[in-house]
């Protein structure tokens, strides 16, 4: 089978569409999924045979309502399509009603506090915008999950609030400029995904790797990144192998998996797809990894999506390429060749610089979880705080309009927006910068800051909604101005002056600019996950967040408390991880190397003589110490652990995961790596850096 012939042969796309479907059924669907009309009863049952007719004969017998709860993956519950038949038999059927909604368990998901644990009833609704797949022998229809009272309970709710905040605002802009064509405004995202790959066998060896997915403990081997490389060299072939049979199995499902290479970190790479509408490319980013995953296995390998499953090295991230682009295919943040063009994609841009600043809070917070609190601000990932990379000549123009002074990049002259011709902004006349956490690369946004394991959900919720905001400050603005053009001009070059400070197009990972964005510019600095997520509930965030639509208020609480749970959680299973590796599995060895060495000395004492027994007496004698600090700091992590569990309060108890337990998890760290290194490698219970790193 060809590569055109396998991609998305097991999905139910526009193609099975058009083909199965009446051509007043097809209209009518297409109206829904491409302008969001409401979906008709007897359109969904047309739709419903026709996609069960296509599922059974691709070998499906069940079908389940796909969705994304505030877990982070996803969840699924199979029904079969058969029912009873007269005869005996049964037939194969499926209604419209059980393609539009389903009824799962919402007292079993996390909801914090939206549902009792006795009230079981929720909801989910199809979403007809992302087409329907195969899953071995299931059909997956997307769906968005809410509870019996309507609260969202999911991650993907929001973020189609959020899409259609940001069409509602941006059509009005459009408008502004004459544009009658264009029917909707679409955001698109393309998430490149970084990952490890490590033996299969060695990763089951690893308590820490099972229960974390990362690794708690474990000495730097001799080699680590420090030739470069690994990054972009040949792919082995063990490597090179999965990534094949990666690709096939995402193309049958229409992901468009398109960039595959090594990263920086011995072990680690990197898929990248083509862009897509931001809610099917969540979508797709999810069932990415889980077939990553799966793919894994079939390969004897183990795939690592921890956002830093190995100290010392670089983590993992996940690159949010964001854009908003029309139904008629124009990218309003690619720079034109007309000045209505110029014009119009300085005020877009203007609004995405508004909204990072006005909104950098919930930017950090939409990426912050226990895993990511590792990455961030280290040298392979942007610093917490977050700042814009527009690039020299964008730049230029901003300040020649902040200014109001002539632009000397082409040719010298001055810019009146809607008047004179803005010189053509060529795209890629400017480097990138990778420590931007928000960079400009010539038509999109590159949000550098989620991590490898998050659903890029949040992040364009936070994004999609920011921006909508400051297109509708532009729209009350401009709807009402006398004079169209001056007040454009105005506000662009205003909007420029007020945010300027958001605008950071030098070294992000320079400590003099982290001094200089939270002194001097007073930008936000939040490092770790409870400090990034309190300002979810600060006021003007609750307001903007709710104004939109996108969020109700008990929403918004309860998902600070979700999170802050998990965060809680997360760091809780690693620290008794630790204790249980500590006692169980490194002592012993400790213990037991030590005593092969004194078996050692008291041979060679036995032998008599001028014999040394230097390196025994010496290895033995700081073996033994470490493993009375090891002890003690296996007891001490334990203790700090209980004292977490008596806290009883959400915030108090990340506060103190923050300052107490996760220091106390690094100096037992330290003991036990430090052991590693003196200890003999056939007495060390489970594979080492150098075994896993290099053991592909």
């Amino acid at each position: 089978m060809t590569v055109p012939e396998m991609f998305g042969c097991k999905v139910f796309d526009d193609r099975q569409m058009r083909a199965r479907l009446s051509a007043k059924v097809y209209a009518s669907l297409k109206e829904t999924i491409d302008n969001g009309k409401k979906l008709d009863l007897s359109v969904a049952n047309s739709v419903a045979q026709a996609m069960c007719a296509w599922a059974v004969e691709n070998g499906a017998t069940h079908f389940t309502h796909w969705f994304q709860p505030m877990t982070g993956i996803t969840a699924e519950k199979h029904d079969g399509f058969i029912s009873p038949a007269p005869n005996g038999g049964v037939i194969m059927e499926f209604s419209g009603k059980e393609l539009i909604q389903g009824e799962p368990d919402a007292s079993s998901f996390p909801s914090g506090g939206l549902r009792a644990t006795f009230e079981a009833r929720g909801y989910t609704a199809w979403d007809p915008t992302s087409y329907a797949f195969i899953k071995e022998n299931t059909l997956c229809i997307p769906t968005a999950f809410c509870s019996y009272g309507g609260e969202a309970l999911d991650k993907k709710t929001p973020l189609l609030r959020s899409m259609e905040a940001l069409n509602t605002q941006a059509m009005r802009i459009l408008r502004l400029f004459g544009n009658k064509d264009v029917k909707r405004v679409i955001t698109s995202v393309g998430p490149e995904q970084e990952y490890f790959l490590v033996d299969r066998e060695m990763y089951l060896k690893r308590k820490d790797l099972v229960y974390t997915g990362r690794t708690l403990f474990g000495a730097m081997p001799p080699k680590g990144q420090e030739l470069d490389d690994h990054y972009f060299g040949a792919i082995k072939p063990r490597v090179q192998a999965y990534m094949e049979d990666l690709n096939e199995e995402l193309w049958k499902l229409g992901i468009l998996a398109k960039t595959e290479h090594n990263e920086v970190a011995p072990a680690q790479h990197e898929l990248a797809p083509i862009y897509t509408t931001t809610n099917v490319a969540t979508d797709h980013n999810q069932l990415t990894m889980e077939i990553m995953k799966k793919v894994a296995r079939k390969h004897g390998l183990a795939c690592l999506l921890h956002e830093k499953p190995f100290a010392g090295v670089n983590g993992s991230g996940k690159h949010n390429n964001w854009s908003m682009a029309t139904n008629t295919g124009v990218n309003l943040l690619s720079p034109g060749d007309t000045p209505y063009e110029n014009a119009q994609f300085l005020l877009f841009l203007a609004a995405v610089i508004q909204a990072v600043d006005d909104y950098q809070d919930l930017l950090r917070m939409s990426v912050a979880t226990a895993g990511n609190d590792h990455r961030l601000g280290a040298n392979e990932a942007p610093p917490a705080v977050i700042s814009m990379f527009l690039g020299d000549e964008l730049n230029a123009v901003l300040e020649a309009i902040e200014n109001d002074t002539p632009y000397a990049g082409v040719e010298k002259m001055r810019i009146r927006l809607g008047a004179d011709v803005l010189p053509r902004f060529n795209r890629d006349t400017t480097d990138r910068n990778r420590t931007s956490p928000f960079a400009f690369t010539g038509n999109k946004f590159e949000f550098r800051m989620v991590g490898s394991s998050n659903s890029i959900a949040c992040a364009n919720v936070m994004i999609n909604a920011s921006v909508a905001e400051s297109l509708r400050q532009f729209s009350d603005a401009l709807e009402s101005a006398e004079d169209f053009d001056k007040c454009l001009h105005e506000l662009i070059r205003d909007t420029v002056k007020a945010h300027r400070r958001i605008i950071f197009n030098g070294n992000g990972y320079d400590d003099a600019w982290i001094e200089e964005a939270t002194c001097e510019r007073g930008l936000l600095n939040l490092r770790t996950t409870p400090d990034a997520l309190r300002p979810l509930l600060e006021e003007k965030n609750i307001h903007m967040l709710t104004s939109h639509k996108v969020y109700t208020e008990s929403e918004l609480r309860s998902r600070y408390e979700i999170q802050l749970e998990n965060y809680v959680r997360t760091v809780r299973i690693e620290a008794l991880t630790m204790v249980d590796m500590a006692r169980k599995d490194i002592l012993p060895a400790v213990v037991g190397y030590c005593e092969k060495l004194l078996c050692s000395i008291e041979r060679k004492k036995a032998v008599g003589g001028a014999v040394s027994c230097g390196y025994e007496t010496r290895t033995a004698g700081r073996l033994s110490t470490l493993a009375d600090r090891i002890d003690e700091a296996v007891s001490v992590l334990e203790n700090t652990v209980k004292t977490l569990d008596s806290l009883g309060d959400y915030a108090a108890e990340g506060d103190y995961t923050r300052d107490e337990v996760l220091p106390k998890m690094a100096e037992l760290r330290a003991f036990c790596d430090e052991a590693e290194t003196l200890t003999s490698a056939e007495y060390w219970p489970f594979p080492t850096y150098g075994d896993l790193l290099f053991g592909v």
